[in-house]
């Protein structure tokens, strides 16, 4: 792994412009309006395009912007201009000959337009551009125009090709379907394909489109990517500290919540024990988690079990006062963003509920588990310091939001719902269905607001930040534990879910068992979760 010097990291953070090895790029969020689709009925429902506004000198457009209406503009662009002084330094000796870092298109491409000969619902007529880059570079985004014109080539930049990483669809913007047009027509947002902590491709706001493109298929768009292994816009530990401080989430758990949170020590103190596969002797962990194997892989070799003595009921309870959140502090699209993922740990998961339309049963055991790791990440703009959005992580997979579609308390801090029993992360108070929500039949996470919270900002600890160094920030023993926080127990789920099925009438049975073959795995037994450095997220991205 590369160790990165802290000489640099911070000094970029927040300050408005990030290098990126022979380019300086600056975040631009401020847009002017270009054309639109589907204004006629309900502007909110339609879709926007937007050039940047406000371009530093010297600095250049590398492609447009596309939202729906329905949201408040919260996306960006960067725009980029050539710092040819580091050139040398940071591509560790390269010959790329003399081309420069940025170069005008050659041409444009028309790839669609508009026809609006049939009264369709578009506010003029749009003309989207792909630029034709030289020989060696590669187009970052489309250019749309309100008109036939071809834009001015000094309109935008195409980067060169080393400087550039892969880039793949996300979620789709706007599908245009007519029988009066000639062929359909579809906008997506984008993302570097690299991503995660090692990731290096830097996200460049832009948007892809296309008539004919298939999923599978390679854009014809690059992102940009980051080849300084500064990353010098990275915050240090002292900034971690104060975004921390200033953002750090309250976490509110359910008011007839029992399966409270702890910190690990407290944990560990009150007789949480280590278990072998030998069969030897089960020995009670250090308070520190000293006395545990670490490193290595989840072979199943060991486990972590709560107490056989009495101290195992009031252990699987957990202890809100000592409860803290665990913060892993990494890179994101290439250090332009820094995540900081804050991990929560619960010694018991208890059982679910079952919700079939209006009635709803509770089981005894299906989905309860020793141990419980859950989290929820932090995403900070690193050219601003400001919060970007919250990941909330549920079950088997999470979700994004942005950061104005949060709940708030204290003026700046986001608020995080624990679901009852199975601690999921929900960002509005809810009842929230894993299985079907339309027909209102799955597994409830019941998330509300109550006297029972954490408020990270005060209460949390930093166990990771690997881009700072190795002697920056200590990593606690108990996170070189890469084997499960609770035994794995396997019994028949279906005898519990039998007595259930039978409550109904025949002619409902097989609707219901179909229902319930859907129902995750994890409701089939006990099994502890793996630590939170054993998770594919601490590495790699979010589950999205």
């Amino acid at each position: 792994m590369v160790v990165f010097s802290l000489f640099f990291t911070g000094q970029g953070f927040a300050c408005g412009r990030i290098g990126l090895s022979e380019i300086e790029v600056v975040k631009i969020s401020k847009f002017r309006f270009i054309w639109g689709y589907g204004f006629s009925q309900d502007r909110k429902k339609g879709v926007s395009f937007y050039k940047p506004v406000g371009v530093p000198r010297g600095f250049y457009c590398l492609g447009h912007y596309c939202q729906a209406n329905k949201h408040p503009i919260t996306g960006f662009l960067l725009v980029a201009r050539e710092v040819a002084s580091t050139r040398q330094e940071v591509t560790n000796g390269r010959n790329h000959g003399d081309l420069p870092a940025l170069a005008r298109p050659a041409d444009y491409t028309l790839v669609w337009t508009a026809d609006d000969q049939h009264g369709e619902v578009y506010e003029g007529c749009g003309f989207f551009w792909l630029p034709v880059p030289p020989e060696g570079y590669k187009p970052m985004g489309f250019l749309v125009t309100s008109n036939s014109d071809r834009p001015q080539l000094d309109e935008v930049r195409c980067v060169r090709s080393d400087l550039t990483d892969e880039c793949e669809t996300y979620r789709r913007i706007l599908d245009v379907y007519s029988t009066f047009l000639n062929f359909p027509f579809g906008v997506w947002s984008i993302r570097p394909c690299d991503r995660g902590m090692k990731g290096r491709g830097v996200p460049v706001g832009t948007f892809f489109c296309s008539s004919h493109w298939k999923p599978g298929e390679e854009l014809n768009i690059a992102c940009l990517k980051n080849l300084d292994s500064r990353l010098h816009a990275m915050p240090n530990l002292e900034q971690i500290h104060a975004i921390v401080h200033h953002y750090g989430p309250r976490v509110y758990f359910h008011p007839d919540e029992v399966y409270l949170p702890s910190s690990v020590s407290w944990f560990f103190e009150k007789g949480a024990v280590l278990c072998k596969a030998d069969n030897s002797d089960r020995v009670r962990i250090d308070i520190n988690g000293s006395n545990l194997p670490g490193g290595g892989m989840n072979d199943g070799a060991f486990w972590i079990d709560l107490p056989s003595d009495e101290q195992r009921d009031s252990l699987i309870h957990g202890n809100l006062e000592s409860a803290k959140l665990y913060v892993h502090v990494k890179p994101a699209f290439g250090g332009t963003f820094s995540d900081m993922a804050m991990w929560v740990f619960c010694p018991f998961n208890g059982p679910a509920t079952l919700k079939l339309g209006p009635l709803s049963f509770s089981l005894s055991k299906i989905g309860q588990h020793v141990g419980d790791w859950e989290h929820f990440t932090l995403r900070i703009c690193n050219f601003t310091g400001e919060l970007w959005g919250v990941y909330f992580s549920q079950h088997s997979g999470g979700e994004w939001v942005s950061a104005c579609d949060l709940e708030y308390t204290e003026g700046n801090k986001p608020i995080v719902y624990s679901s009852r029993n199975g601690h999921a992360s929900y960002p509005h108070p809810c009842t929230y269905i894993q299985g079907s929500a339309k027909l209102g039949i799955g597994i409830r996470n019941d998330a509300i607001r109550s006297d029972k919270y954490i408020s990270s900002s005060a209460r949390y600890e930093v166990v990771a930040a690997e881009y700072l160094g190795d002697d920056v920030v200590v990593e606690p023993c108990w996170l070189q534990f890469m084997r499960k926080w609770g035994p794995r127990l396997v019994y028949d789920s279906r005898a519990e879910l039998e007595k259930i099925i039978k409550r109904f009438p025949l002619r409902m049975r097989y609707s219901i068992e179909g229902i319930f073959a859907k129902l995750p795995m994890e409701l089939s037994g006990e099994d502890g979760p793996t630590g939170p450095k054993e998770k594919n997220n601490w590495v790699g991205d979010e589950r999205w």
